[in-house]
């Protein structure tokens, strides 16, 4: 009885502090990183926008209302645009394409970017070198190039697009995984774990990615807004998500390009959704990997505890 107390009480207290943990996370984003704070709030709508696209839309994706390049008004905030389309609900829904390619592709890349870093730094050896010359190999390549060769031959496409944005970026960035790996690979609990006859997948998995997620969960947050850019440009250059299904980019380079002059809100507002969304991310991935870093975490590097510190010798 007594030990079903003590458990209940220990895993209540492991709880307890689980969420003291997440709170105090919040409350020194918005205590050290106020930009950070703002990219938080923006990555929130966005992801709200996107889920919620149908319900916030006034009208549907591809309605055309019968007013033709109309500037924003009170029936059409965002003004419509040559085919009658109301720019509001175009921008919405791209919202929608943004939030899947990103999140989609930046998971993708994530998992990519682990088996081969983990595998890669642990093994080591020969096995290490061929696979960092692959990886050089890839490297030397301009990624978006590389990218539009890719989806030239699978043709255009949402999920053609996610594989392959996926996919590159994950071995593009597959060192940052593999030089967590090799700062970690000789420390004691892995040495003993080899000692005693662990399976290497076991190793890999219970003792050495658990120790990498912090990079990882900060290199996803990094991708995020690099991917929706990149998703962007190669729909402005016809390689991205093919019409009517609207898109930022495809926005941007169709009417909005043709119909600069005559009307540029066409061109204005998914050019302003799309640098909002990417500043407004960027911001939270760099707070993020400011946070999460266990060289500053608690340490003079912060911003917060230099100033403290100012202040206490300030006050001797």
């Amino acid at each position: 009885m007594g030990n079903r107390v003590t458990d209940s009480s220990s895993g209540g207290e492991a709880e307890r502090k689980k969420h003291s943990g997440l709170v105090n996370f919040f409350i020194r984003l918005v205590r050290e990183k106020p930009l950070g704070t703002i990219g938080l709030v923006i990555t929130l709508l966005l992801l709200l926008t996107g889920i919620f696209a149908d319900l916030l839309a006034p009208y549907g994706m591809n309605e055309m209302t019968g007013v033709f390049k109309v500037p924003p008004s009170p029936g059409h905030w965002l003004g419509t645009d040559n085919l009658g389309r109301d720019l509001l609900t175009r921008v919405i829904y791209g919202a929608r394409v943004s939030v899947i390619v990103g999140l989609a592709a930046s998971t993708i890349c994530s998992l990519v970017a682990v088996v081969i870093g983990m595998v890669s730094g642990y093994i080591g050896g020969k096995f290490d070198l061929v696979v960092q010359r692959f990886v050089d190999a890839v490297f030397c390549f301009p990624s978006l190039i590389l990218v539009l060769v890719l989806i030239s031959i699978m043709g255009p496409g949402l999920w053609n697009l996610i594989i392959v944005i996926g996919i590159t970026w994950g071995i593009i960035t597959s060192r940052i995984a593999r030089s967590a790996v090799i700062a970690i690979r000789e420390d004691v609990y892995i040495q003993a774990a080899v000692a005693i006859g662990c399976p290497t997948t076991r190793i890999l998995t219970r003792h050495i990615l658990p120790n990498i997620m912090a990079p990882v969960i900060v290199q996803f947050s990094v991708n995020l807004p690099s991917i929706i850019l990149a998703e962007a440009s190669l729909s402005f250059l016809g390689f991205g998500i093919p019409p009517p299904t609207p898109s930022w980019g495809s926005m941007l380079s169709l009417s909005g390009r043709a119909y600069m002059f005559q009307a540029p809100w066409m061109a204005i507002w998914p050019g302003l959704a799309l640098a909002i969304v990417v500043y407004g991310v960027n911001m939270f991935g760099d707070a993020l990997r400011d946070l999460l870093d266990p060289r500053l975490r608690g340490g003079a590097g912060r911003y917060g505890v230099r100033e403290a510190e100012k202040e206490t010798s300030g006050s001797k």
